[in-house]
């Protein structure tokens, strides 16, 4: 079965369509569609700031690499480290042994004044065992018989054979502290070899200061809480702004693009220092991210709500605009669909709905025209034969009635006689009356009075039961519209008769097949007629006038005859109980 929708309803289904729904998505989809948008960008402006700090990083560690190399730029400083290898150094003469010393402690110290100030010293190891320091502090001195060979560096020089060795961040150990707490550096080290036959030579370090990375570092923020490290090719820390537990520090070398700490959630950028494999990893707190970005959703749920509910009230007056002038016209159509034709409808303005509502009041207009000139015109010439009828009755009951009377007065019954004059002058009222309508209870009372009537004149020979059920009283029928059929029963059925006759009049309802209706029967057990004769030699004014009354009154009502000679005759009126009681 199709669903029946107001227009209401499908204004409401419009709106919902058209608005409610794009703007709750736009609302939904925009704070995830900026998020990204921020996060992206916020990413792009830390992995910009990493390429800074690398290529920073960079030109120190390229600066230290330089430091390792200057011994192959260095013709005097070369040939001293080919005579600590090659040849003993107890065999030196004393000039020999004065201009190698020269040149190993003495060269060095002129390049590292006019390098940047964190880089601190140069370490030179030759192949015999001797060190030679090169240092910006002239306090500076070397750990005697410090065990070179065993030192990570000195192994991953050696190693690298020839190429620079990049170190992480270790304590000079080797040279001497004056109680003061030894100093963290990075460092490159590199193997010097004879170019000639390619044999070792020495190995070199050059030192930077470890608080570099921290000067580096320190003018880099960003906008929300951050941890930033560097870490060596080892995957050990050389730097960090903030203290990372040692559980953490290895979901920092995975290529994990979130790690979590001390249970805070961070997105993790890598970038790379190729040179050195070194990595700069910055960590961006997601929970003060997700917090920056809560002011979005915050105002997108705000300007969802807003604007739904101004749309809706906007929506409401303008549904209320358009919907009240069609209730008003149902009203009006409800009023004249109860006979008010006088019902109008306002219409202010001049659109399509007051065009509507002026068309609805032409028709009304036209219809009441209509009614007037062509119903109301039947209807008084339908009152006028009814009226007609009803004369027409009258006349003929007096007639019956008075032919009574004067068979009363040849019989000398004067009594009876000034009885039946005072029952005539109670029905005369009743019958002058204006009313064309009565009630069962005011019929049957009629009824009695005429059967008083007819009992003086035809005592013993005529027996009369005349009774209505109380529960249709009320029912409305046509004045006299019983009386001629039961005047036709003793006239027609008891006087011809040879024998006392019983007429029988009630009034019941009666229920068939779920059908309620109102049966009025009058039967007598006089002569009887032919059924199959009657509607050509027996019918007369009277019957005739009862069907045509009953008909007008009740068109759906029905009037049989039944009659047998000898046996008797009955009338049986059936009406339809819906809409009796008046």
């Amino acid at each position: 079965m199709p669903v029946n929708f107001s227009l209401r309803n499908k204004l409401v289904i419009v709106f919902t369509g058209t608005i409610v729904i794009p703007f709750l998505t736009l609302s939904i989809i925009s704070p995830y569609y900026y998020k990204r948008l921020i996060s992206e960008e916020t990413q792009n402006v830390t992995s910009g700031a990493m390429k800074s700090l690398s290529r920073n990083i960079k030109t120190y560690l390229d600066d230290l690499d330089r430091l390792t190399l200057l011994p192959y730029y260095n013709d005097d400083l070369i040939q001293a480290l080919k005579i600590t290898a090659y040849r003993p150094y107890d065999t030196l003469d004393t000039y020999t042994k004065l201009k190698t010393s020269r040149s190993l402690s003495g060269t060095l110290p002129r390049y590292l004044v006019s390098s940047k100030d964190e880089i601190l010293n140069t370490v030179i190891v030759t192949k015999d065992g001797e060190d030679y320091l090169s240092s910006k502090f002239n306090g500076d001195q070397l750990v005697e018989n410090f065990p070179y060979k065993e030192q990570n560096w000195y192994q991953m020089a050696i190693k690298a054979n020839g190429k620079a060795a990049f170190i992480g961040s270790h304590v000079q150990n080797y040279l001497v502290q004056n109680n003061e707490k030894a100093k963290r550096v990075f460092s490159v080290a590199r193997l010097i070899k004879d170019t000639d036959s390619d044999e070792s030579l020495a190995v070199i370090i050059a030192d930077a200061d470890n608080a570099i990375l921290g000067k580096l570092t320190e003018d880099i923020s960003f906008s929300i809480n951050s941890m930033m490290m560097i870490m060596d090719e080892n995957n050990q820390l050389l730097y960090t702004n903030k203290q990372v537990p040692e559980t953490s520090i290895a979901s920092l070398a995975d290529n994990s693009s979130k790690v979590e700490i001390d249970s805070q959630k961070y997105l993790k950028l890598t970038n790379h220092i190729e040179s050195a494999h070194w990595k700069i990893v910055v960590l961006l707190s997601e929970e003060e991210m997700n917090a920056k970005i809560q002011w979005l959703y915050n105002a997108a749920i705000i300007i969802a709500i807003g604007g739904i509910v101004v749309t809706f009230l906007i929506f409401m007056y303008f549904t209320r605009w358009i919907i009240t002038p069609f209730k008003r016209m149902i009203i009006v159509m409800g009023e004249v669909r109860q006979g008010n034709l006088q019902a109008r409808f306002t219409s202010v303005g001049r659109d399509e709905i007051s065009q509507l509502g002026s068309s609805l009041n032409k028709m009304i207009y036209q219809l009441d025209d209509l009614i007037n000139r062509e119903y109301k015109t039947a209807l008084t010439l339908k009152d006028a034969e009814y009226k007609a009828l009803q004369s027409q009755i009258q006349p003929h009951f007096l007639y019956n009635l008075l032919s009574g009377f004067i068979g009363l007065n040849r019989i000398g019954e004067k009594t009876k006689l000034e009885e039946a004059l005072f029952a005539l002058s109670g029905m005369l009222r009743y019958i002058l009356a204006t009313n064309q309508t009565t009630t069962i209870e005011q019929e049957f009372q009629i009824l009695q009075g005429y059967g008083l009537l007819q009992k003086l004149r035809f005592n013993d020979k005529l027996h009369m039961q005349i009774s209505f059920e109380k529960s249709v009283e009320s029912f409305h029928i046509p004045k006299l519209l019983i009386q001629p059929i039961l005047e036709n029963a003793i006239i027609h059925g008891v006087e011809p008769s040879d024998k006392p006759c019983n007429v029988e009049v009630k009034a019941y309802i009666h229920i068939e097949e779920d059908m309620e209706a109102i049966q009025i029967k009058v039967s007598d057990t006089g002569v009887g007629f032919d059924i199959h004769e009657y509607p050509t030699e027996r019918q007369h004014i009277g019957i005739a006038n009862v069907r045509e009354r009953l008909k007008m009154l009740y068109p759906d009502a029905s009037f049989f005859i039944e009659s047998q000679v000898g046996v008797g005759t009955t009338v049986l009126i059936t009406i339809g109980i819906k809409g009796a009681f008046l």
